[in-house]
Protein backbone atom coordinates (compact mmCIF):
# COMPACT_ATOMS: atom_id res chain seq x y z
CA UNK A 1 0.00 0.00 0.00
CA UNK A 2 1.40 3.13 -0.79
CA UNK A 3 1.69 6.19 1.62
CA UNK A 4 -0.96 8.19 -0.22
CA UNK A 5 -3.98 5.41 0.64
CA UNK A 6 -2.10 4.80 4.20
CA UNK A 7 -3.05 8.51 4.85
CA UNK A 8 -6.32 8.39 3.25
CA UNK A 9 -7.14 5.61 5.53
CA UNK A 10 -5.95 7.02 8.91
CA UNK A 11 -8.39 10.08 7.66
CA UNK A 12 -11.36 7.54 6.87
CA UNK A 13 -11.23 5.47 9.95
CA UNK A 14 -10.34 9.10 12.37
CA UNK A 15 -13.96 10.58 10.79
CA UNK A 16 -15.43 7.11 11.09
CA UNK A 17 -14.69 7.28 14.79
CA UNK A 18 -15.44 10.84 14.98
CA UNK A 19 -19.28 10.38 13.99
CA UNK A 20 -19.61 6.91 16.24
CA UNK A 21 -18.45 8.87 18.98
CA UNK A 22 -20.47 12.25 18.46
CA UNK A 23 -23.80 13.61 20.09
CA UNK A 24 -26.57 11.79 17.81
CA UNK A 25 -25.18 8.35 18.58
CA UNK A 26 -24.28 8.66 22.19
CA UNK A 27 -27.99 9.73 23.00
CA UNK A 28 -28.90 6.56 21.68
CA UNK A 29 -27.12 5.07 24.51
CA UNK A 30 -27.84 7.19 27.02
CA UNK A 31 -30.30 5.37 28.73
CA UNK A 32 -30.96 4.32 32.26
CA UNK A 33 -29.79 0.44 31.17
CA UNK A 34 -27.57 -1.05 33.32
CA UNK A 35 -25.86 -4.18 31.87
CA UNK A 36 -23.78 -6.41 34.80
CA UNK A 37 -24.26 -3.05 36.72
CA UNK A 38 -22.72 -0.96 34.07
CA UNK A 39 -24.56 1.97 32.88
CA UNK A 40 -25.02 0.85 28.64
CA UNK A 41 -23.32 4.42 27.69
CA UNK A 42 -20.03 3.25 29.50
CA UNK A 43 -20.71 -0.22 27.42
CA UNK A 44 -20.34 1.44 24.12
CA UNK A 45 -17.94 3.90 24.48
CA UNK A 46 -15.48 0.70 26.01
CA UNK A 47 -16.49 -0.73 22.54
CA UNK A 48 -15.83 1.65 20.40
CA UNK A 49 -12.72 3.00 21.86
CA UNK A 50 -11.69 -0.93 21.99
CA UNK A 51 -12.53 -1.91 18.29
CA UNK A 52 -10.29 1.89 17.60
CA UNK A 53 -7.44 0.37 19.13
CA UNK A 54 -7.80 -3.33 17.40
CA UNK A 55 -8.38 -1.65 14.23
CA UNK A 56 -5.33 0.49 14.46
CA UNK A 57 -3.19 -2.50 15.63
CA UNK A 58 -4.30 -4.47 12.63
CA UNK A 59 -3.77 -1.64 10.46
CA UNK A 60 0.40 -1.11 11.78
CA UNK A 61 0.99 -4.68 12.18
CA UNK A 62 -0.28 -5.56 8.50
CA UNK A 63 1.63 -2.06 7.28
CA UNK A 64 4.86 -3.56 9.04
CA UNK A 65 4.77 -7.10 7.36
CA UNK A 66 4.47 -5.04 3.61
Amino acid sequence: MNERLRGQYLIIVSILFALILNFPLLSLFNRPILWFGIPLLYWYLFIVWLGLVILMYWYWTRRNHE
